[in-house]
């Protein structure tokens, strides 16, 4: 699970504090190396705009352990089965089912985002700090694990403020949204970024090819290449916004690329260190209704961890109040909410997500990109109250709608955004996609329900405004015959290359008539008779269109072919048929466009 130390002020964070201090210095002691990777030092650990783009992390920020990988490097052969391991291979060991969804999510965006340059070692990092290997690999046969794997609510108390985005259905509370499963999403996260990972037709972010998968799609997102340190670090930061976090991963990683073996699964162990100082906390299995891990030490309704902690026993329910279970039993407030006295004032001021009642065009004009390309200019939406005043610090999502394949830059179709302080959220650049028509695009305020703003982009055909001969050779041949040159055209439009823009070629009757001619060259058909009209070509990735072979009839003469693509280019090429030493008669013609 994640959190961020910086943004717990609570009572009781002096123990955070210090552990925070001890674990960065244990770290250094254990790998002089640290910024070997080129990250930035404490003293300016502040993440790039890019990494706060998207709900600000992954987590909701939530804690995480932070146990530090053995000082020995991991054995790279597999230690299998069912017989004894040997002392420390399950510190070191990944779980069977567990090492094998982080390495199909590994092979699935290998193909579809060749880019990004993921390694499984990344999701096995990920996955130690986030929940221990789900629980040392607590999974049954499908990678789903025994029981849910829950973090706090994120009331405010100690923990961001994230109020239920969806009724409960994946974290078992209608009030406050809590991190889920192995790799520990929040919901609104696992709205737009969950995946299906083993192919049973739905996302569960608790089985764990599910969450290995979308969590690889969450790090390649952006365009970011992991192989470059900075764009692996803006990853990092985007899934959990802290420095130490950051270096926690980043030791598990370095760890797990020396080499990692395989134990059997549930035979792991889980870590003991909780950034948020609940050692062993959240590790239990609860009622769907129960946080899992302490939202603050003394806040009413909060569970609290047990003085001495034990590791996980097992798949079996927690006990309340014993140690090792992971939860207590909170005592009632005295007094039911909601049914104080009236007159006084609530003790939790409003979020600003509490005070927007609607959303407004931030000057977003007409959207409009040829299939391919980048729409030039970016959705902005504003948040406001009734009174019209903008609001800061509001989570904004930006949701693709209809069967379009336009998507935001990184593949996705869903991004969340922050307001900044004048209210504003830009939306990630738009690409266009192949189909073409009207695509909307409808920003909502996540946590609060006000009506949604839609924005409309256009998706025109690819297009070329000029074709150019590629060669200058004449084209003539003998009646009866064949030409011995092909006709080849380049595309270009605004002097860039079209590429896979439609094109039609057509034997013309003369300059002024575009119709089909019924006589003279022509092209063959799949049943060997003469084609004179040629529709549905497309220029290739250099904006090159090359015909098929011209054939002659026994027509001695000068002829016309013009090709035409969208957008309005026009190219006529004049073909010469005519015997040996003779000349044939000047077409209608008309200078090349």
């Amino acid at each position: 699970m994640a959190a961020h130390f910086g943004r717990r002020l609570r009572k009781g964070a002096a123990t955070t504090a210090v552990a925070a201090a001890a674990v960065a210095a244990l770290s250094a002691s254990q790998a002089p190396g640290v910024n070997d990777h080129g990250r930035q030092t404490a003293a300016d650990a502040i993440p790039s705009p890019e990494a706060t783009a998207s709900d600000d992390s992954a987590t909701g920020n939530s804690p995480y352990y932070t146990d530090l990988p053995p000082l020995k490097s991991p054995n790279p052969s597999p230690t299998t089965g069912t017989g004894p391991i040997a002392q420390g291979g399950t510190e070191s060991g990944i779980p069977a089912t567990v090492l094998d969804a982080y390495k199909k999510a590994e092979a699935a965006l290998r193909e579809k985002k060749p880019g990004c340059n993921l390694p499984w070692q990344l999701l096995a990092a990920i996955g130690r700090v986030e929940s221990g290997q789900a629980r040392g690999g607590r999974v049954d046969a499908e990678g789903t694990t025994l029981g849910r794997i829950l973090g706090p609510q994120l009331d405010g108390n100690g923990f961001a403020l994230i109020k239920d985005t969806d009724n409960g259905a994946y974290d078992g509370n209608s009030s406050y949204d809590q991190a889920v499963g192995p790799m520990q999403f929040i919901p609104s996260t696992w709205a737009w970024a969950g995946r299906d990972g083993n192919g049973d037709g739905k996302k569960d972010p608790n089985n764990v090819y599910d969450a290995a998968l979308a969590a690889g799609h969450y790090l390649c997102r952006n365009d970011w290449d992991l192989s470059d340190q900075g764009d692996l670090d803006r990853a990092i930061l985007s899934y959990n916004n802290s420095r130490e976090y950051l270096n926690l991963v980043m030791r598990w990683l370095d760890y797990y690329r020396k080499g990692a073996h395989e134990v059997p699964d549930g035979t792991g162990t889980l870590p003991g260190n909780r950034s948020d100082g609940g050692a062993g906390a959240g590790t239990g299995r609860t009622s769907p209704s129960t946080p899992t891990v302490p939202s603050a030490p003394g806040t009413p309704g909060a569970t609290k961890p047990p003085a001495t902690s034990k590791p996980d026993p097992g798949p079996g329910p927690s006990k309340p109040g014993k140690p090792g279970g992971g939860t207590t039993t909170p005592k009632p407030p005295t007094t039911p909410p909601g049914t104080g006295d009236p007159s006084t004032p609530p003790t939790t001021p409003p979020t600003p997500t509490d005070t927007v009642h609607h959303l407004e065009n931030a000057g977003t004009a007409k959207l409009t990109a040829m299939a391919g390309d980048a729409f030039a200019q970016r959705i902005s939406t504003r948040a406001e109250t009734e009174a019209g005043k903008a609001v800061g610090k509001v989570r904004v999502r930006f949701t693709i709608l209809g069967d379009t394949d336009t998507t935001f830059t990184g593949g996705e179709s869903v991004a969340t955004v922050s307001t900044n302080s004048s209210g504003v959220a830009v939306a990630p650049v738009l690409k266009a996609g192949e189909k073409t028509g009207t695509v909307t695009v409808r920003a909502t305020v996540v946590g609060r329900t006000v009506a949604g703003l839609d924005y409309k982009a256009t998706v025109t055909e690819r297009a070329a405004d000029k074709l150019t001969r590629t060669g200058d050779a004449a084209l003539t041949c003998a009646p009866g015959g064949e030409f011995a040159n092909p006709v080849q055209v380049k595309a270009t439009y605004g002097g860039a290359v079209a590429d896979g823009v439609a094109a039609t070629a057509t034997l013309v009757k003369s300059a002024q008539d575009a119709a089909a001619n019924d006589k003279g060259p022509y092209f063959k058909g799949a049943d060997g008779k003469p084609v004179r009209t040629l529709a549905g070509l497309k220029t290739d990735a250099k904006g090159l269109l090359t015909l098929p072979k011209l054939y002659a009839d026994d027509t001695s003469g000068t002829f016309l072919l013009r090709v035409t693509t969208a957008g309005g280019a026009t190219l006529t090429v004049e073909l010469t048929v005519a015997a040996a030493g003779t000349s044939a008669p000047s077409p209608s013609a008309e200078p090349a466009a």
